[in-house]
């Protein structure tokens, strides 16, 4: 710092080749006497008043201006000749002597410490004052007339000074010292930062230098380099521009570099810093935006707040880009990241679109633009609204931060005639969106401002009745067209109606009039064979809300249904009436007898095409009657019209032997059986055929049909009663599915179904846990997100939720230890899996019996009058860990890597007098043998052993004297889930959980320690 001398500033200061000893305020200061700081010479004048100046600029920013002045006034007395006015006494002084002493003021900032804010003031001063001599000297030399790209920067005393001073931070840039190294980073980087011109020799050295910086293992250090870095590589990035047609190997080699950093550098700030300073180029864009997924929040925040609103026109970006930006930022898991990217898309995007006012000069200012139906329109189409608003689309999301975040476009947005009457996909989706956030926003905050601005429910439903029509009409007219003559596209006006059934849909149908008016459209829409699926599932979306009853609902369906099917039939037949009319006058008024080989011919051809037309009207029946099941959970036996489908269309669907129309017959087959219990236990068989003989597409619907009928009904497999031969099938098929490693989404479908019915308690069966947990740890399984995703979640969920799972997941325990060995020796050395002994430890953690939730039952243990109370622990858990694991330890065919694996794991558990006697005499016994036997390969493995064999002991001394007796115990479903209360005043020395007054909870001791603890000493 400025006015100090530092043990440090010695060695500096003989770079700068000083002989004087004193510090900037003039002051001999204690120094470490292994550090020898050269004499400097006696002070002067200029000294002081450089000094003093520099001391005043580390206190505050504030006068950093007023001090550049007076700084930059030295420099033109030490550098230029003196006007007449001026008194000679004033020149004693030159430019030589002027840098040497604002270079030994920068030597002392190189010893100050990051946390320092008065070297950060100096740093900017520093750069301050070189930009402001640069600037004031260029004008000098130039006499006021610019100087042009082509000629070169002329040398002035502010460019020696500037080089002066690099020559010299060139040098600490390698320093040992990290704090040297970050504060002669810093100075440089600000330099370059501040300049526009840096002298050739000194640009390929500071070059070099920082890029040596920017591999430190300093992350402080990096951020400094890449400051610089960047600003270089903006500075080749625009000569590449200009000629592009120049081969410059060493800018390349440059930006290449810092994008490796911007992606691979383990510490956010800098990659934050590189994202904010990088050049915005074709080539770096691609990187920059990828920043989107950065692991750190505060660098997603940074781009949608910074980085993307500086960059200009978002049209400029690609259709695909613009989409996963707004996916990406509305769906973040970080609150600010989402506030930003909302910022983003309703203030920034929107004015691109809608243009800013125009000043009188022609420039756009900077006011925000009046709101403009046409700019968001375009903003629509610009999002590509047809695609994103449909299925897991973003545009619904963002269209729901616009409507909340911009008020002036809520008042001053309508709905007229004249806009119903030419709807586009971008206008009804505008409609759509501001309907759902005046019903949903806000807990109905804005269900006034939405039904002053909504057309009611009649006027809806002839707008409705009339784009459908133009669609039927289109589809119709396409089907017609032979196949050389183009077909008209039908997709917005699909979107249309979909829209216009989603505002429906959301629609209060408290006005009957209303009412009737789209239940009539709705029912006469619904038997229009040519209406899309998506359409069709809205319609009977909507007509579930028109109805009063399901039975209504379903008869409403059905009628529909046969309708769709009599019609189809009768134009089919009428279609053969006069085919045959005209072939039969044909034949009569030939000359010559039709051979039997060209009737064949017509007559398979019209079988085939008559073929198809059934199979076409069953799939669409088959369809309809699935969005109804969707829709209803009523008991099937108490709805006539349920049964009548059931045994009129669905079963012999299922029975078909054209393979569309059995596979969604099966699916309408296993949504009936979730009405039907009897319906389910007499079909669940058939699935498992499904499964065991179905292709890919049909095993995956098998398993989510099975999952679905288990979880509605859970007693087809956990009953006393059932067929264990049913069960060992179920069973069976899961196992299947988990090891269906050839087809990735099978496996998957069967992992999340499994995890389901297990978190459930559906099924429970511990060699199914076991593969859970091995397929968990399988490397090939890497690829499939959706299993890791999942296991992820179910594992440590399972084990700490019920008593029950934490017993199974101890009893699997060394098993999976065993597989994963042999795993691991099967597998290449080139793949990479997870160590035994990272698994062994997550096994631990997940049968540790203080981690087991026990909802309701939490506050069992504690004292009535608020003081410290204590929470019993089941002990029996980890002993049946210990138990198995030593078992297998001391078993004849165990390897020695698996016997340190097991008995690292045993050192490891939970040890309380919590538990019988007879399972902690056991459990002792058998540490006592492996103690005795010398199985530990290591003194960390055997220290382990014999503290747990210690703790053992004093458990079992304690258990004596305080018996839980669990029958005895009776707090609700605690004590079902084994969760034991010792009585008060009991003396338990083994781990507790304890309140005091405050209510604070606080453990003794944790798992986590000991695992700790345990890795300190593999190390």
């Amino acid at each position: 710092m400025p006015g100090r001398v530092s043990a440090r500033a010695s060695t500096a200061s003989r770079v700068a080749n000083k002989s004087s000893s004193q510090t900037l305020n003039s002051r001999r200061t204690t120094a470490s006497p292994a550090i020898a700081i050269p004499d400097e010479g006696p002070s002067t004048s200029l000294r002081v008043r450089i000094c003093s100046i520099f001391s005043d600029a580390q206190k505050s920013t504030a006068g950093h201006r007023k001090l550049a002045v007076s700084l930059r006034k030295v420099q033109e007395a030490c550098c230029y000749e003196p006007s007449q006015r001026q008194k000679q006494t004033q020149v004693e002084h030159g430019e030589d002597d002027f840098n040497v002493e604002v270079a030994r003021c920068v030597i002392r900032l190189m010893s100050v410490k990051k946390n320092e804010g008065a070297g950060d003031r100096i740093v900017r001063f520093l750069a301050l004052f070189l930009k402001r001599a640069s600037d004031q000297d260029a004008a000098v030399m130039s006499g006021g007339t610019e100087v042009e790209d082509t000629q070169s920067f002329p040398e002035t005393p502010s460019t020696r000074l500037t080089s002066h001073i690099l020559s010299i931070l060139i040098s600490f840039l390698g320093s040992k010292e990290k704090v040297v190294r970050y504060r002669a980073t810093q100075v440089v980087a600000h330099i370059i930062n501040s300049l526009d011109s840096v002298d050739d020799d000194y640009y390929h050295m500071i070059r070099m230098g920082l890029l040596k910086r920017v591999r430190d293992k300093e992350p402080m250090i990096r951020v400094q380099a890449v400051l610089g870095l960047g600003r270089l590589a903006g500075n080749e990035g625009e000569e590449d521009q200009e000629d592009p047609d120049s081969d410059n190997d060493d800018a390349n080699g440059l930006l290449q570099t810092l994008l490796e950093v911007l992606q691979n550098d383990p510490s956010a700030d800098v990659r934050r810093s590189l994202l904010l300073n990088l050049p915005l180029t074709p080539t770096t864009l691609p990187f920059l935006l990828e920043r989107a997924r950065d692991v750190d929040p505060a660098i997603r925040r940074a781009l949608y707040s910074r980085l993307l609103p500086a960059l200009g026109d978002f049209r400029h970006l690609s259709l695909s880009m613009r989409e996963k930006l707004l996916r990406w930022g509305l769906r973040d898991r970080d609150e600010n990241v989402r506030k930003a990217t909302g910022k983003l898309f309703r203030e920034r995007w929107i004015e691109d679109c809608a243009g800013r006012p125009k000043a009188d000069d022609g420039t756009e200012t900077d006011q925000a633009a009046a709101p403009s139906l046409s700019g968001l329109l375009e903003l629509l189409e610009r999002i590509d609204v047809v695609n994103s608003a449909s299925g897991n689309g973003i545009a619904a999301e963002a269209m729901k931060e616009f409507w909340l975040g911009r008020p002036d476009y809520r008042d001053a947005i309508g709905f007229d005639d004249t806009f119903w009457d030419q709807l586009t996909p971008e206008s009804i989706f505008v409609v759509r969106s501001f309907n759902d956030f005046c019903k949903e926003g806000d807990d109905g905050k804005f269900e006034a401002l939405g039904e002053e601005k909504m057309p009611e429910v009649t006027k809806l439903a002839f707008f409705l009745q009339r784009y459908t029509n133009n669609l039927v009409n289109s589809i119709r007219n396409n089907d017609a067209l032979s196949e050389n003559e183009q077909e008209e596209d039908t997709v917005e006006k699909e979107f249309i109606v979909e829209q216009l059934l989603h505002i429906a849909k959301a629609l209060d149908y408290t006005d009957e009039i209303g009412r009737r008016k789209m239940f009539a459209l709705l029912r006469e829409t619904l038997a229009i064979a040519e209406l899309p699926e998506d359409i069709t599932r809205l319609v009977v979306d909507v007509l579930r809300g028109v109805c009063g009853s399901e039975r209504e609902f379903c008869g409403v369906v059905l009628e529909a249904v046969a309708e769709v099917h009599d019609n189809v039939m009768t134009e089919e037949l009428k279609a053969e009436g006069d085919e045959s009319f005209h072939s039969a006058r044909s034949e009569l008024s030939s000359d010559t007898t039709p051979t039997k080989s060209k009737g064949n011919e017509d007559n398979s051809e019209i079988d085939e095409t008559k073929a198809m037309k059934e199979i076409m009207i069953n799939m669409k029946c088959l369809h309809i009657a699935q969005c109804m099941l969707e829709n209803v959970g009523e008991d099937l036996q108490q709805n006539v019209h349920l049964v009548t489908m059931l045994n009129n269309l669905v079963v012999p669907a299922v029975r078909s032997h054209e393979a569309p129309i059995r596979e969604r017959g099966l699916l309408c087959l296993g949504l009936c059986c979730l009405l039907d219990k009897a319906l389910a236990e007499e079909n669940l068989s058939l699935f498992l055929h499904c499964f065991t003989k179905g292709h890919d597409a049909l095993q995956v619907s098998a398993l989510h049909v099975l999952c679905d009928i288990l979880s509605t009904h859970p007693d087809l497999v956990t009953a006393d009663h059932v067929d264990p031969a049913l069960k060992k099938s179920v069973y069976k098929i899961f196992s299947k599915g988990l090891k269906a490693s050839h087809t990735p989404e099978v496996q998957s479908v069967a992992t999340a179904a499994l995890c389901k019915l297990m978190l459930t308690s559906v099924i429970r069966d511990e060699e199914l846990l076991k593969q859970l947990v091995i397929l968990f740890f399988d490397p090939a399984c890497k690829e499939n997100a959706a299993i890791t995703q999942a296991l992820s979640y179910f594992l440590p969920v399972f084990s700490h939720s019920k008593r029950e799972n934490m017993k199974a997941m101890a009893a699997i325990a060394a098993g999976v230890v065993h597989t994963q060995i042999n795993l691991a020796d099967e597998l290449d050395a080139e793949e990479e899996t997870v160590r035994v002994n990272v698994v062994g430890n997550m096994l631990v953690d997940w049968t540790d019996p203080r981690k087991l939730v026990i909802p309701g039952v939490a506050s069992a243990g504690w004292d009535e009058a608020g003081g410290k109370g204590v929470m019993g622990v089941d002990g029996e858990i980890h002993l049946t860990l210990a138990d198995s694991l030593l078992e297998r330890a001391l078993g004849p065919g165990c390897s020695r890597e698996e016997r340190k694996v097991l008995l690292s794991m045993s050192g490891k558990i939970y040890v309380s007098p919590n538990a019988s006697t007879e399972k902690l005499q056991a459990v002792t016994d058998l540490f006592a043998e492996a103690i005795d036997a010398k199985i530990a390969p290591d003194a960390t493995t055997r220290n382990g052993l014999n503290k747990v064999h210690q703790a053992l002991t004093k458990a079992l001394g304690e258990a004596g004297k305080v018996q839980p007796n669990m029958e005895d115990q009776e707090v609700g479903q605690g004590i079902a889930d084994g969760l034991t209360i010792p009585e008060q005043g009991s003396d338990v020395e083994a781990t507790k959980m304890e309140v005091d007054d405050d209510q604070t909870t606080q453990a003794q001791e944790t798992l986590l320690e000991e695992l700790l603890d345990d890795e300190d000493g593999d190390s």
